[in-house]
């Protein structure tokens, strides 16, 4: 409760305040070398710091939205930042680079010049996607167990990428393949990681062998807590701990009451801090995490995990690079695909389970950091030099 009055008085003082309306404009270090102006429409709070690292990390939008905006000025341009769910009409014509996310794509580009080289900044899988599975999801629980809960967090209806230029997206070659219909160059920018932490080298992978973590936001069913708390209620001799804010889904914490709070081998701790020593201590006991997301757009919450040392146990839609040598890729989201797969890793040798977790560590660091993103955004950003030439000269 204190957390849900919190959120609703934080979303009272944005608009008290209109952050979400405003526009902050941003110049170059050298103004007389302009290249020309960027539209940014993301995350406006991160136009509205000092320092990055005063940005929240509880989503990794509000850093990578400042290290685009840096990627912009850094290569010479101008930039408009203003909030995804803006309604007032844009700040200005004049843009030679707009980037938006989903909700204003339409509208927005339609009013913007042609010369205007227009990039979806995708960061989930196509709306068809992941209203989609989602629905599944929630008609299998039905027919499952003879629950039925309303969908959570659909993504609104939109043509994106339709009528984008170009398409970046965070997420791997699931996300990619979402919107490869809509025929348009994609660009991958690796999500970034707001944390590295030490290789756990003191870990007892003989105790942890028969314990793992499931670890996500809202949308639970989306997510498949479900489906794990399903397989862990036939597991008895396997544990599960469970971190997510769960009282912001009355409906499925109700359902799901018993195997959340009742069964001796599933424990419920709920939100944790990723930064603090609680999570930390959960990681260390753990072997693995297991997360059979419908859909992502780039799962971060894996490449946390695999970051404090974890194995990912994952369906090929968290959209996380996952080889053999480091984690297992559910063939199917299903409870005994699941407990098929804890099972497999739970019996691994303590060596071979240490192997794993240090390869899924190191393959975190060289991937999934925010140095990595900023890199592979700044290079974008110098990639388009000559699209936006031809643009002009169309």
């Amino acid at each position: 409760m204190i957390k849900s009055t919190s959120r609703f008085l934080k979303r009272v003082w944005r608009r008290a305040r209109g952050l979400n309306e405003r526009c902050v404009s941003l110049q170059p270090v050298n103004h007389a070398a302009s290249r020309g102006r960027v539209l940014l429409s993301y995350v406006i709070d991160a136009a509205l710091v000092r320092r990055p690292d005063a940005l929240p990390y509880s989503h990794p939008h509000f850093w990578e939205t400042w290290a685009m905006i840096q990627g912009f000025l850094d290569e010479g341009y101008a930039v408009d930042v203003i909030h995804w769910t803006r309604r007032q009409p844009l700040p200005r014509l004049d843009y030679d680079i707009y980037v938006d996310v989903r909700r204003n794509f339409d509208r927005y580009a339609a009013a913007l010049p042609a010369s205007c080289l227009k990039i979806a900044h995708m960061d989930t899988a196509h709306h068809t996607v992941h209203n989609g599975n989602q629905r599944r999801r929630l008609a299998e629980l039905q027919a499952r167990r003879g629950i039925a809960l309303d969908p959570f967090k659909l993504i609104e209806e939109n043509q994106a990428a339709e009528h984008a230029d170009l398409i970046t997206v965070l997420g791997n070659t699931f996300t990619i393949e979402s919107f490869a219909f809509a025929q348009k160059p994609i660009t991958r920018i690796r999500l970034s990681n707001a944390f590295t932490y030490p290789f756990p080298e003191s870990k007892d992978f003989h105790s942890a062998r028969s314990r793992f973590l499931w670890m996500g936001s809202e949308g639970f069913v989306h997510k498949g807590l479900d489906l794990v708390l399903e397989a862990f209620d036939g597991m008895p001799n396997r544990e599960l701990i469970v971190c997510g804010p769960i009282d912001r889904e009355p409906a499925f914490r109700k359902a799901f009451a018993d195997l959340l709070y009742r069964r001796p081998n599933i424990k419920t701790p709920g939100w944790v801090d990723v930064a603090g020593p609680a999570f930390k201590h959960i990681a260390e006991s753990c072997i693995g995490l297991v997360y059979p997301s419908c859909s992502e757009g780039g799962g971060g919450c894996v490449i946390t995990a695999m970051h404090a040392g974890l194995i990912p146990i994952v369906t090929r839609e968290a959209s996380v690079d996952v080889e053999p040598s480091c984690g297992m890729l559910l063939p199917d989201a299903s409870v005994a695909g699941i407990r098929q797969a804890v099972s497999d890793v739970a019996e691994k040798p303590e060596a071979e389970c240490a192997g794993m977790a240090r390869a899924a560590w190191s393959w975190a660091r060289e991937n999934h950091t925010r140095e990595r993103f900023r890199h592979e955004y700044r290079a974008f950003v110098r990639s388009l030099a000559d699209r936006l030439e031809a643009k002009r000269a169309t």
